[in-house]
């Protein structure tokens, strides 16, 4: 079986985090969640999403996720004995949310379009932290009135932030003809803007915030089949191209700083950094263990090496 990155750490994923962290203690009455396609749930609601072979392991029809099967927040949510998280998107202006949404959205990125318009004449997606938080602001005020009411909703709720971030750079490095060492240029934004924006929902009263890492994007079908060279220097002992895992592991590792920076600011408030780096490359380095044929071909769509 062929599995994509964010498909194969599902499972052990969640296991190890859930119950590090979090455990099906029934802690949480909600989940509210911000990323991209890595968990939208379907917010983002055309193209070959809508048509096999996605959704065709778990649901056996697409559920416009970008999976084969469930998603990381799928497992979380039923972890928690929760019901699957449901998109914010189609029911912003009437859902009650009693056990929480995903603004996640396919394509959405840490930093604004106009960010990279202005600065790099680079034409990026629409969709962003700032629409999701924006969204999450409006569901707020119709489902818990008032600073009171929203704290309390809060409080009770597991925020998960991200991975958020990852569009920045993908979108960027798609583009083979720009240069693949800008995005460390603006590298420290995405990381001041996820931090900020941890601290809106902080304000607005959460108690409890999953902030996750990028993943091993070396490893990552799209890339290696985008980004191959006849080099094998260029490739680890699995078959990864380093320099882009190597681009990863800086963005986690002041993402990490980032998070100990805002946690020391909010006494009180759990903010837990999240290794998916980690996690998605036990797959990659022990694939048979989890019944992965070959880590590094992509399940639906995203080719491979």
């Amino acid at each position: 079986m062929g599995s994509t990155i964010s498909m194969a750490l599902l499972l052990v994923f969640a296991v190890l985090l859930l119950n590090a962290h979090l455990g099906s203690c029934g802690c949480f009455k909600r989940i509210f969640a911000f990323s991209d396609s890595i968990i939208d749930t379907g917010n983002f609601r055309s193209g070959s999403i809508w048509a096999p072979p996605y959704g065709g392991t778990y649901f056996h029809h697409p559920t416009c996720r970008c999976s084969d099967g469930r998603l990381i927040v799928d497992f979380y949510a039923q972890a928690l004995g929760l019901p699957l998280l449901p998109p914010s998107g189609p029911e912003e202006k009437t859902g009650k949310f009693p056990t929480g949404a995903n603004f996640a959205v396919l394509g959405s990125i840490a930093l604004s379009p106009d960010y990279y318009s202005k600065r790099y004449n680079f034409s990026m997606s629409h969709w962003c932290l700032d629409w999701e938080l924006g969204s999450f602001k409006t569901v707020l005020a119709r489902i818990a009135p008032g600073k009171a009411a929203t704290k309390r909703l809060l409080s009770e709720s597991l925020i998960v932030f991200g991975e958020i971030g990852g569009n920045d750079y993908n979108l960027w490095f798609y583009d083979r003809q720009r240069s693949r060492d800008t995005p460390y240029k603006f590298m420290p934004d995405v990381i001041a803007r996820i931090g900020s924006g941890v601290q809106e929902v902080i304000n607005l009263g959460a108690k409890t915030i999953l902030v996750p890492g990028n993943f091993p994007i070396g490893c990552v079908p799209v890339y290696l089949s985008g980004h191959k060279t006849n080099k094998s220097t260029d490739y680890d002992q699995f078959g990864c191209l380093k320099w882009y895992n190597k681009f990863s592991q800086k963005h986690n590792q002041l993402l990490r700083q980032e998070v100990g920076r805002v946690r020391s600011r909010n006494p009180g408030v759990k903010v837990i950094y999240t290794d998916y780096y980690g996690a998605a490359m036990e797959f990659v380095r022990n694939p048979k263990m989890h019944g992965i044929d070959d880590p590094l071909v992509a399940c639906c769509g995203g080719n491979g090496p």
